[in-house]
């Protein structure tokens, strides 16, 4: 038996929780405490892929590009979506791939976490791993993305606005936005 204190999640415990969103908005950060705190197994699209490939990010992309990344990416996603319920970071690009939005659709809830373009501009500047932002200026390829992305991640199942708060604000929001979601579906 769950502890008294875990009861009040265990609806969201019942599927996978999936995070869509830009490069820098928490998906990965929110994710581990997220999970942490609904007791769920927390599982990292970027990190899976890199593990099946046995390769990072960068190199994917450099010595196969975009289109290999992205069809891997896909494939990971939907084996991770077979699996028990769990938090779901997914890499930003993800969610623009229709079959993948479709199993995420049919397979997890998905949450939009969005925040303002400057505060993810500052977060994205501070490292140079990500192979999108590759000697550009990262304001504009996160304006770029959000103009093409934004429609797209809209049919996320909610949206949670962050702003630049603490993490553990950021998965308060999310949890009263989940526990919302899921009694208005129970009405």
């Amino acid at each position: 038996m769950a502890p008294p204190s875990m009861d009040r999640f265990e609806p969201l415990r019942r599927r996978t929780i999936a995070l869509v969103g830009l490069m820098g908005v928490g998906k990965s950060s929110v994710g581990r405490r997220l999970a942490s705190a609904l007791g769920l197994p927390f599982r990292d699209a970027d990190s899976e892929v890199e593990a099946a490939a046995g390769r990072s990010i960068s190199d994917i992309f450099a010595d196969l590009g975009e289109a290999a990344f992205r069809d891997g990416e896909r494939r990971v996603i939907a084996r991770l979506l077979d699996q028990p319920p769990h938090v779901l970071a997914t890499g930003g690009g993800a969610f623009m791939n229709a079959e993948t939005r479709q199993l995420i659709k049919s397979k997890a809830i998905s949450v939009w976490l969005k925040t303002d373009l400057e505060t993810l501009a500052r977060r994205v500047g501070r490292k140079d791993t990500r192979p999108l932002l590759a000697g550009k200026d990262p304001l504009e390829v996160l304006r770029a993305q959000a103009e093409v992305r934004y429609p797209v991640y809209a049919e996320a199942d909610m949206t949670v606005e962050t702003g630049d708060v603490a993490h553990h604000v950021t998965v308060d929001q999310v949890i009263r936005a989940l526990s919302a979601y899921l009694e208005e579906r129970a009405e």
